[in-house]
């Protein structure tokens, strides 16, 4: 876990949000997205991972941006097309901080 950054304890357990951006990464466009699959209904999923969203770069890279709660944010995959992992990072920002604040 020493790539990632922002730390949350969401049921009592440690959960990683974002991974920092990377320098080379930064300037380039995505230039496709997937987010992986959402968990199984409670309480079968309890333990099952959140959903990511995996970036392709302009140079052919991929990268896992963040992971994220479905039930508090939701994304679609053309939504990252054509930003950079910043911008990608401040769309993350926007939609969590407006759920927070509901």
């Amino acid at each position: 876990m020493a790539a990632m950054e922002h730390h949350q304890f969401h049921g009592g357990l440690p959960f990683s949000r974002t991974n920092k951006p990377n320098p080379t990464t930064n300037l380039m466009k995505i230039i496709s997205a997937i987010i992986t699959p959402m968990p199984r209904p409670m309480p079968q999923g309890m333990f099952d991972p959140m959903p990511e969203v995996v970036a392709t770069f302009e140079d052919g890279s991929t990268k896992s941006l963040f992971s994220f709660f479905p039930d508090e944010v939701s994304f679609q995959p053309s939504e990252f097309v054509g930003l950079t992992e910043e911008e990608a990072h401040s769309l993350f920002t926007r939609k969590d901080t407006t759920y927070l604040r509901s």
